[in-house]
């Protein structure tokens, strides 16, 4: 979750695109340097890492049922549905960039799934997820080629015209936005539902290939214990692999990318599927590093901070939404169009203290988040108490 802050703290200030580049809506003096950083650390690799324990949860609730004594498959079915209708409250009273919707609908299909062995698991995500964000890959070369092609002055005019609808999309793209960010709240509901009522459905099927092969790919490390049964050797030395694999790539790119000016092209394609892979590498790598370092952590101050923090991820995920949108949209302060974009990192800090810090209070009193609890007991209710003695 504060990983994926520093990447959704741009889609709170600014336009949507302005998460694919610094160039969009405008170049600004000082922000290269921040979207570069949060390219190679957290773009991808968290929203990659939050969708494997999304996966490695639904192994936990249905563990969870069954010690209930409730139907596995049923309970998680509820449980998905109910996230369906969080995630869509969440795009149209609060913030376009949610990912609720499409966890759930990608869960549903996640659970046909659930049976199969932890190998024959990533024997079909793994693949799937590789060929298919390799395709889409190869899909998006032309497009590249064709704008350095314009960039460079070479291109036909056919080419040119292209590249210049594909801006005149970018412009209507930022106009929209920007009038939603700078709107009430009631008329940024509107023209939210007005322009786009079905984004969470395509956003949905846009993601797909990418979303579920990774839930599918949780659940099964789960299984094998990853998360609880391996040696600190083994973790340790997934976490250099993986990490390393994926960072040499992914500084090859930034460095490509930013020595061409951010093109918005190839920035799409980098973020939507050229980094497929190095960000599952990253992300598998972070995940086995994070599980190998918290048994030291989990009694220092700080480790107990971040275990409440993730205990209550889900209202932190939507409070975070309430929080920047109270500083930067136009129901609240409205300060999105009047900060530069470099001064965003504090904005992530202030997230950052503000979900470290309130966690541990609550947990003492109420046990859980209050969105949290609110979603199990609509997903998987206590168990009836026995009769109660009759006199």
């Amino acid at each position: 979750m504060l990983g994926i802050l520093a990447i959704n703290v741009t889609g709170f200030w600014g336009p949507s695109l302005a998460t694919f580049s610094p160039t969009i809506p405008h170049s600004s003096p000082g922000s290269e340097w921040w979207f570069a950083l949060s390219f190679v650390l957290f773009e991808g690799k968290m929203r990659a890492l939050f969708t494997l324990l999304f996966g490695a949860s639904m192994v936990l609730f249905a563990q969870a049922a069954e010690r209930q004594d409730a139907d596995p498959d049923m309970a998680q079915v509820r449980r998905l549905l109910w996230l369906m209708l969080f995630g869509y409250l969440h795009f149209a009273l609060l913030w376009w960039g949610d990912i609720l919707f499409a966890y759930a609908l990608c869960g549903l299909g996640a659970l046909v799934f659930r049976q199969l062995s932890p190998l024959q698991l990533l024997g079909i995500a793994l693949p799937f997820y590789a060929l298919s964000q390799g395709v889409e890959a190869l899909l998006d070369l032309p497009g590249i080629l064709t704008e350095q092609a314009v960039l460079a002055g070479t291109a036909p005019a056919a080419e040119v015209a292209q590249q210049a609808a594909m801006m005149g999309r970018i412009a209507d793209s930022l106009t929209q936005d920007t009038a939603i960010l700078n709107a009430g709240f009631v008329e940024a509901i509107r023209l939210k539902l007005g322009q786009s009522a079905l984004q969470p459905l395509t956003t949905t099927l846009s993601t797909f290939t990418e979303t579920l092969p990774l839930m599918m790919t949780g659940m099964a490390l789960l299984r094998l214990g990853m998360f609880s049964g391996w040696s600190q050797k083994r973790l340790a030395l997934i976490a250099a692999f993986g990490i390393g694999l994926g960072l040499l790539p992914t500084l090859l790119a930034v460095q490509w990318l930013m020595a061409h000016q951010w093109p918005p092209r190839a920035m799409f394609a980098a973020i939507e599927h050229g980094m497929a892979l190095p960000h599952l590498l990253m992300s598998i790598g972070y995940a086995a590093g994070l599980v190998m370092l918290f048994p030291r952590l989990r009694t220092t101050a700080f480790g107990l901070c971040l275990t409440a923090a993730g205990r209550c991820a889900f209202t932190n995920y939507i409070g975070t939404t309430v929080l920047m949108g109270a500083i930067f949209s136009g129901w609240g302060l409205g300060l999105g169009p009047e900060l530069p974009r470099q001064w965003l990192p504090a904005f992530v800090m202030l997230g950052w203290i503000a979900m470290l810090v309130w966690p541990r209070w609550w947990l003492a009193r109420f046990g859980q988040g209050p969105l949290e609890a609110l979603w199990r007991r609509l997903a998987l209710p206590r168990p009836k108490s026995p009769h109660p003695n009759r006199r």
